[in-house]
Formats: structure tokens, C-alpha cells, sequence
């Protein structure tokens, strides 16, 4: 089986420079590595609400690394950074589902104003392409599963979903009003190096405090998949490789799903904990949150691209990582 990071070795995107919003966070800053080893220029904007330093430390060594510390709800001088650019990969968002309740206007402006103010800069400073990380919360509590690109949208289920498929219709939108190319690409959770959010770090950080209790929201029968940030990198290699439309949409996952259960017995073992799980009994943990996302990820594989690593592999991997860097938590 021919995985997705041989695929991307064979040809090599042809980019000279690109800008990476959110360079600084655990994706973002996973796909500066990336573009540097290829020796592609990186023009890199973060305002570390959420991203690390630590994680452009090897970067900023980096003679085609450039760096921009600023807040893309302000609009001055981005023309300027974007000049001369081939492409603008936009994963800059606010990206907190469950706590989307509490700030109902925060998805609204990181997310749809903000990327609204990245398309003006892209277009004005005249780049032809325009990658986008979406996620597989557009599709809501789908009654199609696993979820196809082109299946029926329902109700939106969360303030973030919402903003990130408001914010695929301004992409579409541009790309037919400004012959601008786009990539739209749902990602499922990704999980590895440089994962600072999300259950893995939650269950882990509960644990230190009582190794002997886990408290787990929502009845652990929710089915999710997941995503190694390895294979997420290549998956869009993959799909700037080999799609050449106007308008790209494809789904990045694993073509499979684990329960919630699953996922904490994969953690607890790596902790080597046998605590007492205490489980909710509703069927999702809160608000937006789908019970179940598996996404059909046929359109990506039948562009030549597969993941290298499974759920379990990619949760225990995590782990593990969370468990060395430790200075990452906040207890």
C-alpha cells in the first residue's frame, strides 16, 4: 500500500513562497517544518492566543522563515506581508467548540472575520491560491455515516461549525468572483506532536491530579475519528498535488471511528492507571458536540494518498508525547 507521505515525495509542489496563518499552532506550525525542508520561503503570521513559541523554535533558525506576531481581526498591512506569494494556507481559528456558548461572537470574528480579511489580503495582493482548514463539524449530527463531501448540510450543532462552513461559502464564493484557486479540507481531530487541545490533553491532565478517578462527559458510546498530524501534513500535500479544479473540498481522516471508551482505555494504558471511569449518561458531552464524526474519506484516497497511522496508534502516540512535554499542560 503506497502511503501518502511516498505520494509526496514523488513530485514536489512547486511554491516558492507561501504565507501559513496560525504558523505557531500544532498543525500550523507542523506544516512550517514541512515547507522549510522542501526550501520553500515561509511567510509566517500567529498571535499566540493559542499557538507556542517553543514550536517555531527549529524555524526561526531558518534563513526562509519570516515571522509576523499580529492579530488578523486588523486588516492594515496585510497586502503588503502577502505580496509576491503562490500560496496563503488560512488555519488561523479559534477552534474551542465546547466553550462557544460562553462567547457567542468569538467564532463570528476569529473565524469568519478574520478569514474574511484573509481573503481581501489574498486577493488584493493578487495569490491564485487558497488552502483552508475546515473541519468535519459542518456536517452536524449527520444521518449519513460515514459523511461524504456532497451529503446533505442538516441544523448546524455549534457555534464553530457554523463559522467554519460561513467561512467555506465566502472561499467558494471568492474563488468564482476572483479566479482564485481553493482547497477546503475537513479535518477530523488531529492528533501527535504538538497537540495542546482537546480530550487526550483533558484525560491526561485529570489524571495527574487523581490517577484514580477519570470523570468522562457524555456516556463514552460517542464514535469519533481521528487523525495523525503526519498524515493530515500529507493528506494536503496530496490533495495540492493532484486536484486542479477551481473549488477543492475534500475530507481528511481516518476511514474509521473509535468510541470514546476506546480512547480511554488506550490513554490509561499508556499512563499505566486502572482508575475508576465515571461516565455521563447523555448521548453527546455538551453542546455541538456530534456523538458521532466518521467521514468518507474516498475523494482523498482516490487521489493515491492513505494514512500511515491508525486511532489507536495515533491516540497512544499522543500520549505519549503529552507525557513527555509536560510543560505544555496547564494543571
Amino acid at each position: 500500500m503506497v502511503n501518502g507521505l511516498i505520494l509526496e515525495n514523488k513530485v514536489e509542489l512547486n511554491f516558492k513562497k507561501i504565507v501559513i496563518t496560525g504558523a505557531a499552532g500544532f498543525i500550523g506550525s507542523s506544516l512550517v517544518d514541512k515547507f522549510l525542508s522542501k526550501g520553500t520561503k515561509v511567510v509566517a503570521i500567529d498571535n499566540f492566543s493559542t499557538g507556542k513559541i517553543d514550536f517555531l523554535k527549529t524555524a526561526l533558525t531558518n534563513d526562509n522563515f519570516e515571522f509576523y506576531e499580529r492579530d488578523l481581526m486588523i486588516k492594515q498591512g496585510l497586502v503588503d506581508i502577502f505580496q509576491s506569494s503562490d500560496a496563503v494556507f488560512h488555519l488561523a481559528a479559534n477552534a474551542d467548540v465546547r466553550f462557544g456558548p460562553e462567547n457567542p461572537s468569538k467564532d463570528l470574528e476569529q473565524n469568519v472575520i478574520v478569514t474574511h480579511n484573509v481573503l481581501e489580503a489574498t486577493r488584493i495582493a493578487g495569490v491564485k491560491k487558497f488552502v483552508f482548514s475546515s473541519t468535519g463539524s459542518v456536517y452536524g449530527e449527520a444521518e449519513l455515516i460515514p459523511t461524504p463531501e456532497n451529503c446533505p448540510f442538516p441544523i448546524q450543532t455549534s457555534l464553530y461549525g457554523a463559522s467554519k462552513l460561513a467561512c467555506e461559502g465566502f472561499i467558494s464564493a471568492y474563488a468564482e468572483s476572483f479566479d482564485i484557486q481553493v482547497w477546503i479540507l475537513r479535518f477530523v481531530s488531529i492528533l501527535g506532536p504538538r497537540y495542546t487541545h482537546g480530550h487526550v490533553i483533558d484525560f491526561i491532565k485529570q489524571l495527574l491530579i487523581d490517577s484514580g478517578e477519570l470523570r468522562v462527559l457524555g456516556n463514552g458510546h460517542q464514535r469519533k475519528s481521528y487523525l495523525h498530524v503526519d498524515d493530515c501534513i500529507s493528506a494536503i500535500f496530496c490533495a495540492l498535488l493532484k486536484s486542479d479544479s477551481k473549488i477543492n473540498i475534500y475530507n481528511l481522516g481516518v476511514n474509521d471511528a473509535c468510541e470514546v471508551k476506546d480512547s480511554v482505555r488506550w490513554i490509561t494504558e499508556e499512563m499505566q492507571l486502572s482508575p475508576t471511569v465515571r461516565y455521563g449518561t447523555e448521548k453527546k458531552g455538551w453542546t455541538g458536540d456530534n456523538p458521532i464524526i466518521h467521514l468518507n474519506t474516498k475523494k482523498i484516497s482516490e487521489l493515491g494518498w492513505y494514512p500511515k497511522y491508525t486511532i489507536e496508534e495515533s491516540i497512544r502516540h499522543t500520549t505519549r508525547f503529552i507525557l513527555a512535554n509536560k510543560q505544555y499542560l496547564e494543571i
